[in-house]
């Protein structure tokens, strides 16, 4: 008896309620004054002990990374449960927080611990309608890779990983493409959580001003309808004031280079490339933080760590509206006939900022002897100042009822399912009219860009054919959750398209061609059973000199009015039903 009463008090000793007073959640943030970041294994390590310790926290490794290590995600659910469809049925909201997307960028991976920490801990107030989910570190690979000496105009911590990944992509480049393990997991973590609210936590490099806090929420009216609406009068100036309060101002991104901001700037245009443009395609409210990158590390990373609680006291409080907001987003796009694919500034609509800056002048390089900006600290200004922050589409596409993908191009079909989209498979060969592109011009990149060399300014020919399509190629409904994603992805001409990251390179290639000697005859031939290819050639021999001076351009010509000119030729292989 005495045995099993020493049992009792030996096991009651090792209770989560002892445990908790037992292990140290102090970071190597606050062991060194604000000064030192956290090793990704000092990371993990971290959560992995919150994780052990606290019922509401779970940690777990949920996919590759290019570095061969795994990515994690941290859940905080007060309910402590940890299935999201579960959550999501009991009608939670769901929070994403990202960090160290660039290592060098630290500010996040600290604050998120410290968030984590206090919320579980009592120190600040737990959510209750609000499940926070973070990637405690995305690019791994760099967060391995610390110097002290890449963030040239950075301001701490002591040592920091680098922005490449373990493949020198830019992961912020990536999540259209998805050229890397890292940006398939985040698609998968994406899809799994389906976040209301997304934030991606980042440090500046541009102009120096009084601000520790810049947001960049992704722009309203690219997210549309009265969801950008909420954003942009709602969430955003919430935001905006809750930090007020507590005496942290923040500005939007000032989005300038080498000049001082007081001509004014426009808001950063958040492609589908981007971490914010990529969940904007579901409809998720995301905003970017990006700290000022020459105030003390210390500071930064304790403003980061107060705008997440504000953000998730507005997640609180306004849940319900965004959830409504979201699903109607959904419904509204589904009743347009035609999409917005290209962006511009309206120069008809500004905002007028009270900007807290500095006095900034062009002088005389000791180093260069030409010009260059130097700001005087001493010398803080508070100026009105112009911020474009309206867009306005320039191309719009009609919106199909579906698209028609042939089996052959996997590749699309892969990256498609990577992000849930529905599709069926024809079950027998089948004869549609469809629509179809042909690609008529198109400007390339003359230098690499993240693993590629893009094309823009595409221009397209459209036209409806009869196309036997194959038993097992791809019928896609665009009515679904993922109707923005393909719309931004399989329309050419959009700005981040598959065919403007060269996943349609090859049929930009001629395969078949002419011997002159051979092609001479029969192009006369053609000629003279032909006139209105005959008279089309002389017009265009009369009109364009520089064709009329090159013998093989005539040719070329002629060979592509001609029954040999291979049909796949520059014909964009995702077909288009109305």
């Amino acid at each position: 008896m005495k045995k099993l009463i020493i049992c009792l008090v030996i096991l009651s000793s090792c209770t989560s309620p002892e445990r908790k007073s037992e292990t140290d959640f102090t970071t190597i943030f606050e062991k060194s004054n604000g000064t030192e970041t956290a090793t990704y294994e000092q990371t993990i390590a971290f959560y992995t002990d919150l994780a052990e310790t606290y019922a509401e926290i779970s940690i777990q490794a949920i996919g590759e990374t290019d570095s061969g290590k795994p990515l994690h995600i941290v859940t905080l659910n007060p309910s402590q449960v940890f299935d999201y469809e579960s959550i999501r049925k009991k009608g939670k909201r769901m929070l994403l927080i990202n960090n160290g997307i660039h290592p060098g960028e630290s500010d996040g991976i600290d604050a998120t611990m410290l968030l984590f920490r206090d919320l579980v801990q009592g120190k600040i107030n737990m959510p209750k309608e609000t499940v926070i989910v973070t990637i405690p570190i995305y690019n791994i690979g760099g967060s391995l890779n610390r110097n002290s000496t890449t963030r040239t105009n950075q301001n701490g911590p002591k040592e920091y990983g680098f922005r490449g990944n373990a493949r020198n992509y830019d992961l912020n480049r990536d999540f259209i493409k998805s050229d890397t393990k890292n940006a398939r997991t985040f698609a998968k973590i994406f899809h799994l959580i389906q976040p209301d609210v997304f934030i991606d936590n980042h440090v500046s490099n541009g102009a120096d001003y009084q601000y520790t806090l810049t947001h960049l929420f992704t722009q309203h009216n690219k997210l549309g309808g009265s969801l950008g609406n909420f954003l942009h009068t709602k969430m955003m100036p919430q935001l905006e004031q809750k930090l007020e309060d507590k005496d942290w101002d923040i500005t939007p991104y000032v989005n300038v280079f080498n000049r001082t901001p007081e001509k004014g700037f426009s808001q950063f245009m958040d492609s589908p490339r981007y971490s914010t443009g990529y969940t904007t395609l579901w409809n998720t409210l995301g905003m970017m933080v990006e700290t000022h990158m020459l105030k003390p590390y210390k500071q930064r990373v304790e403003g980061t760590y107060e705008l997440m609680k504000s953000m998730i006291e507005i997640v609180e409080s306004e849940g319900e509206e965004i959830s409504e907001l979201r699903q109607h987003a959904f419904e509204e796009f589904q009743k347009k006939s035609t999409y917005p694919i290209q962006w511009t500034i309206d120069t008809t609509q500004t905002t007028t900022l009270q900007f807290k800056g500095f006095e900034g002048q062009m002088t005389d390089s000791d180093v260069t002897g030409f010009q260059r900006l130097k700001y005087d600290a001493t010398k803080p200004f508070t100026k009105e100042i112009t911020y474009q922050n309206y867009m306005t589409s320039t191309l719009e596409v009609d919106i199909p009822k579906a698209y028609v993908i042939p089996k052959s191009w996997w590749t699309i079909i892969d990256l498609l399912k990577m992000n849930n989209v529905e599709m069926t498979s024809f079950e027998r060969d089948t004869t549609l009219n469809v629509n179809l592109y042909k690609i008529k011009n198109y400007d390339t990149t003359s230098q690499a860009y993240e693993g590629h060399y893009p094309h823009y300014n595409v221009e397209v020919e459209s036209h409806k054919q009869n196309i036997m399509f194959s038993k097992g190629d791809y019928l896609i409904h665009t009515n679904q959750d993922a109707f923005r994603y393909l719309i931004e992805t399989l329309e050419p001409q959009a700005p981040d398209s598959f065919f403007g990251w060269n996943f349609f390179d090859t049929i930009l290639q001629q395969k078949e061609g002419f011997s002159p000697y051979v092609w001479e005859d029969k192009a006369k031939l053609l000629l003279e059973q032909n006139p209105q290819i005959e008279k089309e050639f002389l017009s265009k021999k009369e009109n364009d000199q520089e064709f009329a001076a090159n013998w093989y351009a005539q040719l070329d010509w002629l060979h592509k009015q001609s029954e040999h000119y291979e049909n796949a030729h520059l014909q964009y292989p995702v077909y288009r039903l109305f």
